[in-house]
């Protein structure tokens, strides 16, 4: 029978502090709120992209995930009866869209500043060490991320992701909402329309040129320092 909801919980606890942030207590999952204004990131991100971003799309995976959850929790009561096993196995995609995007957009927002603040600032220190001796340089990295992130077909999330089999920063893609498992995500880059489309329209590169001088390297370099 699948594993109890609780087990899956301590899994949860036990994973560094960016990657379980998105839990709310007993068990609801809850919005965020932006630890900025709306319209803080203009004129990168306009505050009409963010607001809807925010409250309507974040939002929207928020419910889809408690929903999914609380239907997968009845199942627990159901035993081992084949068929609660089989509906179990048909809120897969549902956990996995909504919990991915839950867990997506929580480290995304965190991934932000405004320009006048931490936004676009990489200073001296572990992370631009690391950048360096992985790229070249911080152009190196913004020229490949972009470029891979712009290549996603469809809609997806571009990664700056820790390898903790090779220690070194790489920069990888995942599809729709899926989570980044196969690396530590150190930054991530929301290539969905809703993203960017009211401002930018289908023009990806003036996206992605923009989104990097509100980029906050500041927590990008906090993320890396649980895995140095």
């Amino acid at each position: 029978m699948i594993a109890p909801l609780a087990r899956t919980a301590a899994r949860a606890a036990a994973r560094p502090a960016f990657a379980r942030a998105f839990v709310a207590s007993r068990g609801v999952h809850t919005l965020p709120e932006l630890p900025y204004a709306y319209d803080a990131l203009e004129p990168h991100i306009s505050g009409e992209i963010m607001k809807l971003h925010h409250s309507k799309h974040h939002q929207t995976y928020v419910n889809g995930l408690n929903a999914a959850e609380e239907q997968y929790a009845k199942l627990q009561s159901a035993g081992a009866d084949v068929s609660a096993v089989k509906e179990a196995i048909k809120l897969q995609s549902a956990l996995k869209f909504n919990g991915g995007g839950h867990i997506n957009h929580s480290l995304f927002w965190k991934n932000l500043a405004p320009a006048s603040k931490e936004g676009g600032k990489l200073e001296a220190g572990p992370l631009k060490d690391t950048i360096e001796r992985d790229f070249g340089s911080l152009e190196n990295l913004k020229k490949e991320l972009n470029a891979k992130t712009a290549a996603v077909q469809g809609s997806g999330w571009g990664w700056l992701g820790w390898n903790q089999a090779t220690k070194k920063l790489e920069v990888v893609t995942t599809a729709n909402q899926d989570p980044l498992l196969s690396h530590v995500p150190i930054i991530g880059i929301d290539i969905w329309e809703h993203a960017f489309y009211l401002q930018y329209k289908n023009v990806k590169p003036d996206y992605l040129n923009a989104i990097w001088n509100v980029i906050n390297f500041k927590e990008a370099e906090a993320r890396l320092k649980t895995v140095l």
